[in-house]
């Protein structure tokens, strides 16, 4: 990244971060901050993902799922709010998967971090939502990513054996699941970059709480489908107010 700044004149700058860090992550946003005072957009990015057998992980190894699927964006997200609270507007952008709203077979610890990453996003908006600042998700489908070259594996042995001929199914399934997504027929991992680029143009009060990238396996559609149930809840709370983030000029003038 910092070469590509060199040679196209970027005004890029790379910082270390460890999104599994709280010392790492709240360094790197006060270097923000003093380098050039804001931060308008947060995107929340990191994943890594457990496939196999659920029972086949072992506890250390869930928690690791969580924490960088899931505890990184509670991080990253409490470092950046204090600012974007003072700013009054800013954005954050979760990467969540359209396996945060459909189950795949021996996927279940990642569905589940994703499933969490879907449900704090959703309350980040209704909380932030007076406040001018947005938060939105994108659920990219299958594409060949370095996730699928970075898989752990469950590590207890012992209880995957006593799944037998099913442990070796999952395996198989992984297999051509990776295969599919590197296909001919396989996506552009270059949409979701323009996803996320057409989310950030887009004014606050305009853009969709959720976006769906590639392949989506019915999300879309689902995504339709559950957002009046969504709306009934808060209607029945009288928090309807809440669905939709004010735009900053709209909040200062009312």
């Amino acid at each position: 990244m910092q070469q590509l700044a060199k040679d196209e004149n970027l005004n890029l700058a790379v910082i270390e971060l460890d999104v599994t860090d709280d010392i790492s992550v709240e360094k790197a946003v006060s270097k923000i901050i003093k380098s050039v005072g804001r931060i308008d957009v947060l995107v929340d990015n990191a994943g890594v993902m457990n496939i196999g057998v659920t029972e086949g992980f072992t506890l250390e190894q869930v928690k690791r799922q969580f924490d960088v699927n899931f505890y990184a964006s509670v991080r990253t997200n409490r470092a950046v709010l204090p600012h974007m609270r003072k700013q009054g507007n800013g954005l954050l952008i979760q990467l969540s998967s359209i396996a945060g709203r459909v189950v795949l077979p021996f996927f279940g610890i990642y569905n589940a971090s994703k499933f969490a990453v879907e449900a704090m996003s959703e309350a980040y908006r209704y909380d932030l939502a007076g406040l001018g600042i947005d938060s939105v998700i994108v659920e990219p489908g299958p594409y060949d990513s370095n996730l699928f070259n970075s898989i752990p594996w469950p590590q207890d042995k012992g209880r995957l054996k006593e799944y037998g001929e099913l442990g070796r199914v999952s395996e198989k399934m992984i297999a051509n699941f990776a295969e599919l997504v590197k296909s001919d027929g396989g996506r552009d991992p270059q949409e979701v970059a323009d996803a996320i680029s057409h989310l950030i143009a887009t004014p606050t009060g305009e853009r969709p709480l959720r976006t769906v990238v590639g392949i989506d396996y019915g999300v879309t559609e689902l995504n339709k489908k559950a957002a009046p149930f969504q709306r009934g809840v808060l209607e029945g709370l009288k928090m309807q107010q809440m669905e939709q983030p004010v735009a900053p000029a709209s909040r200062q003038a009312g």
